[in-house]
């Protein structure tokens, strides 16, 4: 399993890239929001972003811009927030990132009340994203969001977009899947249902009200059996500590957290008497 951080886009891009390095983590997430990695920010910057990360021996996934519209009911708002998404795409590929995050639309301003509109600007959208993603040759990690959003919050919104979109991934959030969900069944499911299709993991706790990015352990995200769960689908690949607000001791702490029980579950899965 490789680790990441997230950098705090008010903060210097290689600024954050040392940071993240100090920190023993393997790859930096870049989200690529202003106002210190916007895109054309960033393309000013690759030559020297790309430097650093080598020197640092990081690995580069990168996040695409959380704060757009992608499925406005406004025409000219909607076009605006895809033709940044598609530009952002672009300059994450020209940095060498390994995949793409990817938020599904929210349905924002009067959307909640022409929903089947809003999912039709939803998948226009991801259509768009999914063709330049091909033509670039990258990975989309498309990812699971909290009841606000309307859109890519249940599995069975997932069955749908998984089934129009066959070379999509998820990327599993562990806060979003916990919020309004008793028992952590929606979790649960999303790895039952799309073990295989997972790419990408975003690791954070809260208490199930709201998206607090709390460190591991101080929620009620039932991390063990989400372990468990994962190792059983052969997932080995990147998660990303979205632990936010707290000291890089407390950030360090939850990704140790986790690699211990990933261990943990490996020795126990070897002693039960599985041999390769």
């Amino acid at each position: 399993m490789l680790f990441g951080a997230m950098n705090f886009p008010v903060a210097p891009v290689l600024q954050e890239i040392e940071r993240i390095a100090r920190l023993g983590f393997d790859y930096l997430e870049l989200a690529m929001d202003p106002p210190m990695a916007h895109h054309s920010t960033l393309y000013a910057l690759r030559t020297e972003i790309t430097r650093a990360l080598t020197v640092n021996g990081l690995g580069l996934v990168c996040h695409l811009p959380t704060f757009l519209t992608t499925a406005d009911l406004t025409q000219s708002l909607r076009r605006a927030s895809i033709n940044e998404m598609r530009r952002s795409l672009a300059v994450a590929v020209e940095l060498g990132a390994s995949k793409a995050v990817l938020h599904p639309s929210m349905a924002v301003g009067m959307g909640p009340f022409v929903l089947d509109a809003v999912k039709g600007y939803a998948f226009d959208f991801l259509s768009e994203m999914v063709t330049a993603a091909q033509r670039l040759e990258t990975t989309i990690c498309l990812e699971n969001m909290f009841p606000r959003n309307r859109l890519g919050v249940e599995p069975d919104d997932f069955e749908a977009i998984f089934g129009a979109f066959p070379s999509l991934k998820l990327t599993l959030d562990t806060g979003h899947a916990n919020i309004d969900d008793r028992g952590g069944r929606r979790l649960k499911e999303l790895v039952e249902r799309f073990g295989k299709r997972i790419g990408h993991l975003h690791i954070s706790d809260n208490r199930g009200q709201r998206d607090d990015h709390l460190p591991v352990g101080r929620g009620t995200v039932r991390f063990r059996r989400l372990v468990r769960q994962l190792k059983a689908t052969g997932y080995d690949d990147t998660a990303t500590l979205e632990v936010f607000g707290a000291s890089h001791e407390t950030l360090v702490a939850s990704r140790e957290r986790i690699q211990s029980m990933w261990m943990a579950e490996s020795a126990s899965f070897f002693s039960s008497g599985f041999r390769p």
